[in-house]
């Protein structure tokens, strides 16, 4: 036993920050160190997810359909631009959800917004039968939605307070708190209308392409930041 805890030891002054790095602070507990000495045991445990703003506990698989027939992706360069908060911002791993140029025939005219919330995609409509086509995360069942809004405010890095219908589902949540990279709003937020509905950005970049809120429309912050630069207030946004 001596000699495995020395090896144990020896591998972790080895690893040196970068094994702390991957696991949560505070949680370097019993599986941490199972995992040292066998291979196994479960590894640190990932922050709960805020009710509305991503499901509770580990992502669950969701089927995710196919762009309605008015859609095909055109083959283009590099994703639109990358602006100077790049280090704040974490990137999705689905390729399908990534930002593109795609060919569009569908409802609305250049400069709009059509969500559709089946495919999770949204489209900004641009000149000439094209349109940004980005991935995004739409409401849980019983809090999709459709209908026709207008952009009415803006925000970078907004606070977030949660509505009472929210804080009467989870009462444990925040009052309030402020913009950063650990606000479920994430990096910007488009205000649709007078509803309690927003466009915005995400901590959890992992729950786009899901059916994980209470109705807003999440997008990667990497997104969000560059539609929230192409869309003046007064935008027309159709979900479908």
């Amino acid at each position: 036993m001596r000699a495995k805890w020395g090896v144990a030891l020896a591998a972790l002054a080895l690893m040196g920050s970068s094994a702390v790095a991957q696991a949560e602070p505070g949680r370097y507990g019993g599986g941490f160190i199972e995992f040292l000495m066998t291979g196994e045991g479960r590894g640190p445990a990932r922050r709960p997810a805020v009710d509305g703003y991503g499901a509770l506990g580990e992502p669950r698989p969701v089927a995710v359909a196919q762009p309605r027939a008015w859609f095909a992706a055109l083959p283009t360069g590099p994703a639109t631009g990358q602006g100077s908060e790049e280090g704040m911002i974490a990137r999705a791993v689905d390729p399908r959800f990534a930002r593109q140029v795609v060919a569009y025939d569908g409802p609305g005219r250049a400069g709009q917004i059509v969500i559709d919330t089946n495919a999770k995609y949204l489209y900004l409509i641009q000149p000439a039968g094209q349109a940004i086509r980005y991935g995004i995360g739409v409401g849980r069942p019983g809090f999709v939605w459709t209908g026709a809004k207008t952009i009415s405010a803006k925000r970078e890095w907004p606070d977030w307070t949660p509505p009472a219908e929210m804080l009467r589902r989870r009462p444990d949540l925040p009052r309030h708190m402020e913009g950063g990279p650990e606000n479920p709003l994430g990096a910007r937020a488009m205000y649709l209308g007078t509803s309690l509905y927003r466009i915005h950005g995400t901590n959890e970049p992992h729950t786009i392409g899901q059916n994980v809120s209470s109705g807003c429309i999440r997008m990667m912050n990497e997104d969000v930041i560059d539609l929230y630069e192409r869309t003046p207030v007064g935008t027309r946004v159709e979900v479908i």
